[in-house]
C-alpha cells in the first residue's frame, strides 16, 4: 500500500472504515498497511471515541517538574554574578535567602548547562577530595600569603589568608604591602585580639613563617612560643599539608581575583573583606554539610595579653640568656641556637638521654645537645606537655 500517496490521516481513515466495512480481517488489514495490530486497535478506538485521528503528544499537559522562567533566571543571574559557585552551592545561597520552590541540585546543573556556564573541563575538575580537620575550633589555624600580583597602579599586593582549620572561618583576608614579620605582627595581634589565640598554627617554610637556614626558628616562631602557640611547619615540597589554605586561596582566586581589576591598596581591601563577609556568611562549605563557616565557628577561651609575663622554669634548670649573635654558653663552650631567639632567655639541663643536654623556652622543648660531640640532636620546637606530633618520644 503507497502510503507516500496520500496523507498519513487520509491512510489511517480509510484503514479504520474498511475495518468497520468488515472487508477483511483486522490481522489482514494491519498487514495491508504495514502496521502493528496494536496499532490497528488504537486507531480503531480513538475513531469511534469520536477522536482526530492525528498523533497526539505523550507529554503531560501540565508539567510540575519544569522549573518556571522565573526561577532559572534567579539561578542564571547568580551564576553570572559568582561564575566560580556550583550548583549544589547556588541552590543552597538561594535557599538560605528565602527562595522557595527551587529544583534539584542536579536540575541547577542542567540549566547551568543548558545556558553555557559549565564547561567540560570545569565537570572534570569538580571532583571530591578527602580531607582531615581538627576536631574544634580554634584547634589549628592554617596561614598562607597567597601570591602577589600586580594592580593598576603598577604596586603589588600580598594577600594574608588565615583559616580555622576546623571551621573553615576566615580569619583574616588582608592586603598587604610584603611578606615580613614587622609587617605581618600587628596584623596578627589584632586577629588575636579580635577572635583569642589557637592552640597551633599550621604555616609554609616561606618567609616570614619559616626559614631555610638551619636554625629553623624565625622571629615570627619565637614570638608565637611567648604567646603559647605550637608553630607548625609544613613538609617541603608538599602544599598539601596546608590544604585548607590552599583551597581557600584557589577559591578566592576564582571567585573574586580573576574577574575584578583592583586599583590600589585601599580598593584591594574593599574588594577582600566583601569576599571575606560572602566567603564566611553566604557561601556554604561542603565539608560543613553545606553550612557557612560562620554558623560553626566560636571564639577561642585563650584571650590575648598585651604582655607576655615571666616564665617559671623548674629549680633543676639553669638559665642563659641569649646574645645578639644567637649564641649561648655551657660549660666553657658557645653553641649557636638562632638569632631569633637574641635577647630572651632559656633553660638548660641535662637530658635524659646520657651526655645531651635539653634546651627549654617557656613549655616548648627547643632543642637537645650532645655535648661529648657538640652537636645538636635536634632543633625544633616541641611542647613539653601535649605535643600532637611526638608523644612519649623526647
Amino acid at each position: 500500500m503507497p502510503w507516500e500517496e496520500r496523507t498519513v490521516i487520509q491512510m489511517r481513515k480509510e484503514f479504520v472504515e474498511r475495518v468497520l466495512a468488515q472487508e477483511k480481517g483486522k490481522s489482514a488489514l494491519c498487514r495491508e498497511y504495514g502496521i502493528s495490530r496494536p496499532t490497528g486497535d488504537k486507531w480503531l478506538a480513538r475513531y469511534l471515541r469520536g477522536n482526530a485521528l492525528e498523533n497526539q503528544s505523550s507529554a503531560p499537559h501540565n508539567k510540575p517538574g519544569k522549573t518556571p522562567p522565573e526561577t532559572e533566571s534567579l539561578i542564571v543571574d547568580y551564576r553570572r554574578e559568582h561564575p566560580a559557585i556550583g550548583a549544589v552551592k547556588i541552590r543552597k545561597i538561594l535557599e538560605d535567602k528565602g527562595h522557595t520552590q527551587l529544583p534539584s541540585a542536579r536540575t541547577v546543573n542542567n540549566i547551568l548547562k543548558r545556558n553555557g556556564m559549565i564547561t567540560r573541563e570545569a565537570s572534570l575538575a569538580a571532583r571530591p577530595i578527602q580531607r582531615f580537620e581538627k576536631s574544634i575550633p580554634n584547634e589549628m589555624w592554617q596561614g598562607d600569603y597567597k601570591g602577589h600580583f600586580a594592580m593598576k597602579n603598577g604596586q603589588r599586593c600580598h594577600p594574608l589568608n588565615i583559616i580555622d582549620d576546623c571551621t573553615r572561618f576566615n580569619l583574616c583576608c588582608k592586603a598587604q604591602k610584603g611578606e615580613t614579620f614587622h609587617e605581618i605582627k600587628p596584623v596578627m595581634i589584632g586577629i588575636f585580639r579580635e577572635y583569642g589565640l589557637p592552640f597551633s598554627f599550621l604555616c609554609d617554610n616561606g618567609n616570614p613563617w619559616g626559614t631555610a637556614q638551619s636554625t629553623g626558628f624565625t622571629r615570627f616562631e619565637v614570638w608565637l612560643m611567648e604567646l603559647g602557640i605550637l608553630t607548625l611547619h609544613g613538609r617541603v615540597g608538599h602544599p598539601q599539608t596546608q590544604g585548607k589554605e590552599e583551597s581557600f586561596n584557589r577559591s578566592m582566586t576564582k571567585e573574586l581575583l580573576k574577574h575584578t581589576t583592583i586599583t590600589d591598596f585601599s580598593d584591594a581591601q574593599r574588594q577582600f573583606d566583601t569576599y571575606r563577609a560572602f566567603y564566611n556568611n553566604e557561601r556554604p562549605h561542603h565539608s560543613l554539610n553545606l553550612e557557612v563557616p560562620s554558623k560553626k565557628y566560636t571564639r577561642s577561651p585563650r584571650l590575648y595579653s598585651e604582655k607576655i609575663s615571666q616564665w617559671e622554669y623548674p629549680p633543676e634548670c639553669q638559665i642563659r640568656r641569649v646574645k645578639e649573635t644567637g649564641h649561648f654558653n655551657w660549660e666553657g663552650q658557645g653553641y649557636f641556637l638562632s638569632e631569633a631567639f637574641s635577647g630572651k632567655e632559656i633553660a638548660v639541663r641535662e637530658s635524659r638521654v646520657e651526655g645531651c643536654i635539653s634546651l627549654f623556652f617557656r613549655q616548648f622543648r627547643i632543642a637537645r645537645i650532645d655535648v661529648e660531640k657538640r652537636a645538636y640532636v635536634f632543633r625544633r620546637a616541641y611542647l613539653i606537655e601535649g605535643d600532637p606530633r611526638l608523644k612519649d618520644k623526647l
